[in-house]
């Protein structure tokens, strides 16, 4: 049994990042292994990881991977793609965990999450990364999708946008036009995913996530990610690209 990884596209363009080592370690789960067996055969697992069973009744899955640097996971899509990430991004994730632990201890482990392990959680399940001309990030900040995907549509070939999130990538075996990624900028140029990685693990805190720096993207906009937006009129469904929200200015009328 492939647990749902048989569904997955690697012709898909937002998952060339991926694809090496994730088709042959897919292989390896069509072929019988589990998620967790599959991705400890490969070369580059940064991490053990273990069966979700393993982790200790009780325990919080982000305190388990820092106290023991093993990765609780189930067989599936969600926690093999979050495999994946483990090992282009091994400083990120390592850092993403540290900073989880660090609110668990001040914290503990509450209903409702506080603001900066919400948006902890926010950047690991549905970010991804934009490298981007100024002029891009700031119609996409804007919401200017005619802008972001039309006038300045020739400035994408200069631009890099990697999915981070794994509950992201694996929405997107399924392609629908709502799914709508977190992003976040990296303002440094790289030279691959390595750089990316190094760059992201430093810059990341609880602080700065907490006032989350995101612009949303709906995914299948980006030119060149699916087919049917080269008709501009994909741009005009104003369910999935919403207007900017409009501030309400206070009402300065003094009382009569």
């Amino acid at each position: 049994m492939a647990h749902g990884l048989e569904a997955i596209d690697w012709d898909a363009p937002w998952l060339w990042p991926w694809r090496d080592p994730g088709e042959a370690i897919a292989r390896e789960v069509a072929d019988g292994q589990s998620v967790a067996d599959a991705l400890n055969a490969s070369q580059r697992a940064p991490k053990r990881f273990i069966p979700q069973a393993d982790l200790p009744a009780g325990m919080a899955y982000e305190q388990h991977i820092f106290d023991t640097g093993c990765v609780p996971t189930r067989d599936g899509l969600h926690d093999f793609f979050n495999g994946l990430v483990w090992m282009h991004f091994p400083r990120t994730k390592v850092r993403l965990n540290e900073l989880q632990a660090a609110q668990i201890a001040t914290s503990g482990i509450q209903p409702v999450r506080g603001p900066a392990r919400d948006a902890l959680t926010l950047f690991d399940e549905n970010a991804a990364l934009l490298q981007a001309p100024d002029a891009l990030w700031n119609a996409l900040t804007a919401k200017d999708w005619t802008s972001l995907f039309v006038t300045l549509r020739p400035l994408w070939a200069e631009t890099q946008l990697i999915l981070f999130g794994h509950a992201l990538t694996e929405k997107l075996v399924a392609p629908r036009k709502p799914i709508t990624a977190h992003v976040f900028r990296v303002q440094e140029p790289s030279r691959g995913m390595g750089d990316v990685d190094a760059w992201l693990a430093a810059e990341l805190s609880a602080e700065m996530l907490a006032t989350k720096p995101f612009a949303h993207l709906p995914v299948l906009g980006v030119p060149g990610w699916w087919a049917e937006n080269e008709d501009f009129a994909f741009y005009d469904d104003v369910s999935v690209f919403r207007a900017a929200r409009v501030a309400k200015s206070q009402d300065m009328t003094p009382p009569a």
